[in-house]
C-alpha cells in the first residue's frame, strides 16, 4: 500500500486510485462549484500535490453525519435532508487532505488544512461527475467507504486542473 497515489482530475471529475502505474480503481466525483483556487474562502478546490493528514469515521456506519469532522449521532435520510436543507452533507468518511507545496497550497490563506479541504461522502441525491461542492472532493458514500480501506494517512493526492500529465 505504501504505493498508492490518488489523482482527482478536475476536468473529468473523476478520482483515480494508483498503486504504481497500475489503475487500481476510478471514481466519478464532484468538486467546487467555483471552480479552482486556493484562496481561503473562495469557495474552490484547490490544486496541486496534496497528501491524506487524517481519516475519519473508521466504523461509523456508512450514512454517518459528520459537522465539524465529528459525527453527530445522526444517520442521513431523505426527510433528515428535508428538514435541514441548508447543509453541506458531510457523510460516512472524511479523507482530511493538507497541502505540499508552500504559497501554493500550504501556509497563509492558500492553506488546504485550515480551509478543511475534504475527500467525504455525499447523499446518492448530489449529482457525481459534475462540480457541485463547496471545495471539497465529494464522492457516493459507498465509493468512499472502498477508497477509505484502501488508503491511509501519508498517501500523496495529486488535484490536477485538466487532462495534464502528472509529474509524480
Amino acid at each position: 500500500m505504501t504505493d498508492r497515489r490518488i489523482l482527482i482530475d478536475i476536468a473529468q471529475q473523476s478520482l483515480r486510485l494508483l498503486e504504481g502505474e497500475s489503475l487500481l480503481q476510478r471514481y466519478p466525483v464532484s468538486t467546487a462549484l467555483n471552480g479552482v483556487g486556493e484562496f481561503n474562502g473562495s469557495g474552490c478546490t484547490p490544486r496541486g500535490h496534496h497528501h491524506i493528514r487524517i481519516r475519519i469515521g473508521a466504523g461509523c456506519p456508512a450514512d454517518t453525519v459528520f459537522v465539524g469532522r465529528r459525527p453527530t449521532g445522526e444517520r442521513y435520510t431523505p426527510a433528515l435532508a428535508e428538514a435541514f436543507p441548508e447543509r453541506d452533507w458531510i457523510l460516512g468518511r472524511i479523507l482530511w487532505l493538507t497541502g505540499d507545496e508552500p504559497g501554493r497550497n500550504r501556509g497563509g490563506q492558500v492553506d488546504s488544512l485550515r480551509r478543511f479541504i475534504y475527500i467525504h461522502g455525499a447523499p446518492d441525491s448530489e449529482p457525481m461527475g459534475a462540480p457541485r461542492s463547496h471545495g471539497c472532493i465529494r464522492m457516493r458514500c459507498a465509493d468512499l467507504l472502498e477508497l477509505f480501506e484502501q488508503v491511509r494517512a501519508g498517501t500523496p493526492v495529486e488535484i490536477l486542473e485538466s487532462n495534464e500529465v502528472s509529474g509524480g
